[in-house]
This record gives structure tokens, C-alpha cells and sequence, in this order.
């Protein structure tokens, strides 16, 4: 497992992913916070701020599609990252109902964000 987990410490302001861009893992905030941010329009829009405990991006794991946001720190942050290896295996003996609702979930909230 420690080869697929990776923990890094980021500065205030720092980018973790910028919208559009392809993805493949998601993350947890162990320490900090990560404002999550979109483009309506052309006006860069705060959507959540994720907190200690959080988890951020998880749709990437679940869709393989590009981001719908850019995670930026908060004031720093320590965050860990959950790669799409690690989430294949926890989901490996889950029932396919779970899997195809968790699909349909993240194709839902993709919709409803255009």
C-alpha cells in the first residue's frame, strides 16, 4: 500500500488540478484546507471549501473524465493522494448494483453542473 499512497505538504495558493485537466486519483485533506473553484462564465467561482478529513476530486476515480474544478490551498495544506489502483482495489468485491450507482451518481452531478 505504501507505494500507492502519497502525501505532500503545499503552500498557500498552490494548485492541486485545474479544471479541464485529465485525472486519475482524488484526495484526502489531512491538514489545511482546499478551496474548490469554477469558471461561470469567465468569473472564477468558490463551489466548497474542503476541510480536515475531506476528500476532493473522487469524481476522477469513479469517470475517468477530465476536472470540472481547480483545487487551490487554503492557508497550506497536507493532503493524500488516493489513486485510481487504490480505488479499483476497495471497490474490487463491491456489488455491481454499488458500482453502476456510483456511475450514475457522478454522470448526475456532471449533468447538472453544465
Amino acid at each position: 500500500m505504501a507505494d500507492i499512497i502519497e502525501r505532500r505538504t503545499l503552500k498557500d495558493g498552490e494548485t492541486v488540478f485545474r479544471e479541464g485537466e485529465a485525472a486519475g486519483s482524488a484526495f484526502i485533506v489531512q491538514t489545511g484546507e482546499v478551496a474548490i473553484i469554477r469558471l461561470i462564465g469567465a468569473v472564477p467561482t468558490e463551489l466548497a471549501v474542503i476541510g480536515q478529513g475531506g476528500v476532493f476530486g473522487e469524481m476522477a476515480l469513479i469517470d475517468d473524465k477530465p476536472r470540472m474544478a481547480t483545487a487551490k490551498v487554503r492557508g497550506g495544506a497536507a493532503i493524500v493522494t488516493v489513486t485510481k489502483a487504490m480505488y479499483e482495489q476497495k471497490l474490487k468485491n463491491t456489488d455491481p448494483f454499488v458500482r453502476a450507482l456510483l456511475r450514475i451518481l457522478v454522470d448526475t452531478v456532471r449533468q447538472s453542473s453544465k
